[in-house]
């Protein structure tokens, strides 16, 4: 009887969870979400046949097989955090970690397969040859790879989800000194810097950075710049960004300018849009509000769009209304990794006449191309400016009693406007990389540029002289790594075809971009057994030979300079942590 009992209950039991167990299914596969993607090598080549893991901490793992195109797809997945591991045959298996699957989210994760050699090679660093700056790889599916060892001994190429991140809070403090530069421009100024970033809700980056500098006699409140960014990450698809600047700059003549301090503060923001495996778009604008002799408000729009064609050729469109700052991170050959820039590169390009202080304004379109081949990098550029009020850099002790002139006592400079002028241009940019620490860089341009057709003319005359003219331009640059000694260097050198007070190809933020003339970059770090943490020495050198110097006569009879780029040296250390 017991036995039929028991018969009943295992049958009834049966009956019952058969319907809830169908229920669960249901509900459970309208709330599951998806991970699909593409696999492919470091060349853009689809790998076919390529296993697929879905792990996850609540259910055993998936396994599926890429088809022709690369593709593969696992649906039906529980919300939850998964990681997919891929394998293939003669590559190394690649991990991306932390996927986090919300409920009916169809999650994009690409993956990009590297050989062993590759993944040696490839092992994230940041120096002044940084391959981003020929945009080879789209953000969604760069292969950013470290090499892994799992508990089961397998050696992996692992990669954070898009989900993940790395939570290390990373910073650095620097401390620069300049030397004077007896008549040439640079002021023996001593400025102290720092930069913070910290990874933040999983998907977003923190950073904020900061520089305060203090003038030759060290008097007065010191000059200072504030600035935040937060970035954040959405599906490999979406990077939006906002940056608030906070700018403070003493006086440029107290006894003549009263009440002339500078302050500004300005909002960027930008999104990158990554769609496909082909199209790679940013825009965005900043805005700008400028305390000086009264306010002055500006509105600067930006954008770019980048085609991949094939895995090693980019077709990009570029659209600026201002001159780049080379302080800003991620701009050309990311100068203030390799040594700390002016507080005068981060102030907006102002400039006076007749009492009356006026804002840069600039309309800039660049249509290139970009090709690979093997250890060669080539690209061709055409481009069309347009500046009013344009902003010339001068030296020499001069006063703002005129009112035709800016003096910046915190680089030894001052400013004067010129005249508004446009111009349309070419550049060609060859690149190689002669051995794995040594990258070479000629870039050639030509396009037009201000120039004084009559040397030596009064200061407040010159205006009436300055003349649109046509220049060629050609730059040699040497970037690399000591390997016994890890010193980070770049030297380049810039030459102008005939006198000029504005560079050729001024909004050039290619691989090939450089300063005017001889410039050297130096960063050497200090061995941990002589200073704790890790200790570096910067030098800062540029146009060290004080080239290009176009004179002009002050009201009291000294020769004042108008140049493209003012000496300046300076030196001091670093502090990572």
């Amino acid at each position: 009887m017991f036995r039929k009992l028991g018969y009943l209950v295992v049958v009834a039991s049966v009956i019952v969870s058969a319907p809830v167990s169908a229920w669960c299914g249901t509900s459970s596969g309208a709330i599951s979400g998806a991970i699909s993607g593409y696999v492919r090598d470091n060349n853009g080549a689809p790998q076919m046949g390529a296993v697929v893991e879905i792990m996850g901490s609540a259910a055993e793992a998936l396994k599926v097989f890429t088809d022709d195109r690369g593709f593969y797809s696992v649906t039906s997945l529980l919300p939850g955090t998964y990681s997919v591991k891929v394998s293939a045959p003669s590559f190394l298996p690649s991990l991306r970690e932390k996927i986090g699957v919300r409920a009916g989210a169809k999650l994009m994760v690409n993956v990009t397969l590297s050989t062993l050699f590759e993944a040696i090679e490839m092992v994230p660093s940041r120096g002044p040859s940084d391959d981003d700056d020929w945009k080879w790889t789209l953000r969604s599916v760069a292969n950013r790879p470290i090499l892994r060892v799992l508990e089961d001994g397998t050696t992996v190429v692992a990669q954070s989800g898009d989900s993940g991140g790395d939570h290390d809070l990373k910073g650095t403090v620097t401390f620069l000194g300049g030397s004077p530069g007896q008549g040439f421009g640079s002021s023996s100024d001593m400025n102290a810097g720092f930069a913070v970033e910290r990874s933040l809700l999983s998907s977003g980056t923190l950073r904020l950075n900061g520089n305060v500098g203090y003038d030759s006699d060290g008097q007065g409140v010191p000059s200072g710049v504030l600035r935040t960014t937060y970035t954040s990450r959405f599906n490999g698809m979406f990077e939006p960004s906002v940056a608030i600047t906070a700018l403070h700059l003493n006086s440029p003549d107290l006894n003549n300018l009263p009440g002339a301090t500078l302050q500004a503060l300005s909002v960027t923001s930008s999104d990158r849009v990554v769609l496909g495996d082909r199209l790679e778009m940013k825009l965005g604008s900043e805005y700008q509000s400028i305390q000086f002799m009264g306010r002055v408000n500006a509105f600067k729009p930006f954008a770019s769009a980048d085609l991949h064609l094939t895995p090693n050729t980019v077709l990009e469109y570029q659209y600026a209304s201002s001159v780049p700052n080379m302080g800003v991170e991620g701009v050309a050959d990311d100068r203030l990794e390799s040594a700390s820039s002016d507080l005068s590169e981060t102030a907006p390009r102002m400039s006076i006449t007749g009492f009356t202080p006026a804002v840069e304004r600039a309309h800039h379109q660049e249509v290139s191309i970009s090709q690979r081949i093997g250890k060669n990098s080539m690209q061709v550029a055409y481009y069309a400016d347009s500046i009013a009020d344009p902003v010339l850099t001068g030296v020499g002790e001069i006063t703002a009693e005129s009112g035709e002139v800016l003096p910046d006592i915190y680089s030894g400079t001052f400013s004067y406007q010129g005249n508004d002028f446009t111009t349309t241009g070419m550049r060609v940019v060859l690149q190689r990389k002669l051995l794995s620490d040594l990258t070479a860089t000629l870039d050639y341009a030509y396009g037009g540029v201000l120039d004084l057709s009559h040397p030596d003319v009064q200061l407040q005359d010159a205006r009436d002289w300055i003349r649109a003219e046509q220049r060629h331009a050609v730059a040699a640059k040497f970037s690399g790594t000591l390997p016994r000694t890890k010193t980070r260097w770049i030297a380049s050198y810039r030459y102008t075809g005939g006198h000029a007070l504005t560079p050729v190809d001024v909004f050039n933020t290619s691989a090939g971009q450089s300063d005017p003339y001889f410039n050297l970059f130096i960063r050497q770090p200090i061995p941990a057994s002589f200073f704790a943490g890790h200790m570096e020495i910067l030098m800062d050198l540029r146009n060290l030979l004080a080239q290009g110097y176009v004179p002009v006569m002050g009201r009291d009879g000294r020769t004042l300079y108008l140049v493209q780029s003012a000496r300046a040296v300076r030196g001091g250390v670093a502090f990572n942590f």
